[in-house]
């Protein structure tokens, strides 16, 4: 593939992740996109994913099996619950050689199993773990890459400005590496949230932020439950799926998963006050 030949790209799912990381890869000039997400058949819901792709000059697809017809790379940027069912349907429409990027937050056994059914119809099945915010980085957010293909992968989307790293040959380290930090970065947001609440229900959080501040001076408590329930307002559904991901990694493991399930309750409450 020259420099000068248009990379064909595909995503399946449309959300925050599809829609930044489109318009990042259609803004290099090198990259022509096809698009589809459930979502698209649903009038309501639908519109502005539509109304995303039609802005961005990204094709419409009917089902995902178009989108993804003369793909040189395909993305999945689902929800956690789907990456199962979306990979065990590529395997029917996915052509020997293209290269499958799974960018969702799922337990290392469930990109494991992904893998076995991409890799069935002789595509290359990358794992990917998004390691910060989408919305903020666009392609230039930090994603470590797992499998087979990684090194490659990342070296194609590196030469297109994506900030991907391989890390490892097999499947399921990447995600080990995301989840594990995910279980501390949801936890302290889910702690975080229930500390502000009850300071502020007690009319005490000047003497509860002043007593962290003598312990951590070099955080400023307040803003940063301010930052954390907002995030977790907006995104607590989302991160919600993925402690569960994480619960079920810490079972693989042999290992408790109460704490990350308590995690995964409390991102739920947060998303459903907000």
């Amino acid at each position: 593939m020259t420099q000068n030949t248009p990379i064909r790209m595909a995503f399946i799912g449309f959300g925050e992740v599809g829609q930044r990381f489109s318009a990042d890869f259609s803004a290099t000039g090198r990259v022509v996109i096809a698009a589809y997400d459930i979502l698209f058949h649903v009038p309501d819901r639908g519109a502005a994913c539509i109304a995303a792709a039609n802005d961005g000059g990204i094709g419409i697809a009917p089902n995902a099996a178009s989108a993804c017809e003369a793909a040189h790379v395909v993305i999945s940027a689902v929800t956690a619950d789907a990456v199962e069912t979306v990979a065990r349907e590529a395997r029917h429409y996915l052509a020997p050689g293209q290269i499958f990027l799974d960018v969702n937050s799922a337990a290392p056994s469930t990109k494991q199993r992904a893998a076995r059914d991409v890799e069935a119809a002789g595509a290359h099945y990358v794992e990917g773990a998004v390691m910060a915010p989408v919305a903020k980085l666009g392609i230039g957010v930090p994603i470590l890459a797992g499998g087979p293909f990684a090194e490659q992968t990342a070296a194609l989307l590196r030469d297109l400005g994506m900030n991907i790293t391989a890390v490892a040959y097999e499947h399921g380290k990447a995600s080990t590496i995301k989840l594990c930090r995910s279980i501390m970065i949801k936890g302290l947001e889910a702690l975080m949230i229930d500390c502000a609440r009850a300071a502020k229900t007690g009319d005490v959080e000047r003497e509860v932020y002043g007593s962290l501040a003598e312990t951590f001076p070099s955080i400023d408590w307040p803003a940063l439950a301010e930052i954390m329930a907002a995030r977790v307002a907006r995104h607590g559904k989302r991160r919600a799926a993925e402690m569960r991901e994480a619960a079920d990694m810490l079972g693989d493991m042999g290992l408790d998963a109460s704490l990350a399930l308590a995690v995964a309750e409390a991102q739920g409450r947060g998303a459903a006050r907000s």
